[in-house]
């Protein structure tokens, strides 16, 4: 099965594309989406569109597991920014028919680290444990959207 974790955000969205058969985990690609910053609103959705398409056109995964959206009371615009992003993803999903899944960030940490409150750090050093490669390859971003990935596979590993 392939599960493809997308951790949105304007400015670096990140993605993390897995297969995993047999309880095995083998990490298929993974990258952060980086529009430039003095682009148009629009265009830095576009771009972010474009991209996750050609993934999910390329490598067709089974699922796509999406970041539940989190706001702060003190930065509502940035939940509405990523409202965003996430529908440009949810609406990718509906396009390609690919099953969607939502976890929260505490969920996602607490069965691939074993604490919901782990850092980002260390969910990039478990990550890139599980994967058997260098942490200093990941972004944060990266990393968390593969920790989505592995986090959906484990969570459902009974069902898969």
């Amino acid at each position: 099965m392939k599960i493809l974790g997308i951790d949105p955000s304007l400015t670096a969205t990140g993605y993390g594309l897995i297969d995993y058969q047999n309880q095995k985990i083998k990490l298929i690609e993974t990258g952060t989406i980086e529009p430039k910053k003095k682009d148009l609103f629009e265009n830095r959705i576009k771009k972010i569109y474009t991209l996750l398409d050609e993934l999910i056109e390329q490598y067709k995964p089974n699922v796509l597991v999406l970041e539940q959206l989190y706001a702060h009371h003190k930065h509502p615009i940035t939940a509405s920014i990523l409202g965003h992003v996430r529908g440009v993803v949810c609406l990718l999903c509906a396009q390609k028919n690919v099953k969607l899944a939502e976890y929260s960030v505490k969920r996602i940490r607490s069965a691939i680290v074993g604490n919901g409150n782990a850092s980002k750090v260390q969910t990039r050093r478990v990550v890139a444990h599980i994967l058997h490669i260098s942490e200093e390859k990941l972004t944060l971003d990266a990393s968390d959207a593969l920790a989505l990935s592995i986090g959906y596979a484990q969570i459902n590993s009974r069902q898969i």
